[in-house]
């Protein structure tokens, strides 16, 4: 299927509350094998969304635990119990062989990948992953487009799109 006839669904997210109640909603569906590429400018809230979806996957303890950027380590995982989460930061990465060497598209088979800077992958960007593209907007507000490229990111599609936040 072209890109441009992917199924996608747009979303505004009026506060940072939001934009943590879409991640928890959506943490539960994942599983080993996921990948989640988050696409958009510095401060668009990525890394935000990443943290309240680790959180939420940690269960109780992920309240109180540290949860970094990835930025200057370029991958941090996490142990949830019923799988591991790889999250990378790729704006640091010069070259599509600097992914290889992180060990990433091992995890993209076995783990479930939170992706910032998903466009630094290059060939090894999976066929099948769900993409979040954020917008800051200059009301401090939000918006996403989320695209789904093959079967089973369409399935998390209909899995993110059920349950409000729509406009």
């Amino acid at each position: 299927m072209d890109q441009n006839d992917a199924p996608s669904l747009h979303l505004a997210l009026p506060s940072a509350e939001a934009t943590d109640a879409l991640a928890r909603r959506l943490a539960p569906c994942l599983a080993a094998g996921d990948t989640l590429l988050l696409e958009g400018d510095i401060g668009a809230g990525k890394t935000h969304f990443a943290r309240a979806l680790i959180r939420e996957r940690l269960g109780p303890a992920g309240q109180w635990e540290d949860i970094p950027s990835p930025t200057f380590t370029l991958v941090q995982t996490y142990d949830t119990g019923d799988a591991t989460i790889w999250h990378a930061d790729l704006y640091r990465l010069t070259s599509p062989q600097e992914v290889w060497e992180l060990g990433l598209e091992d995890a993209f088979s076995n783990a479930i990948c939170l992706v910032e800077w998903p466009d630094r992958l290059g060939p090894a960007r999976p066929a099948d992953a769900l993409t979040l593209s954020f917008q800051a907007l200059p009301d401090d507000t939000r918006r996403l487009a989320v695209s789904a490229s093959g079967p089973r990111s369409y399935a998390l599609l209909a899995a993110f799109g059920s349950g409000g936040g729509d406009d």
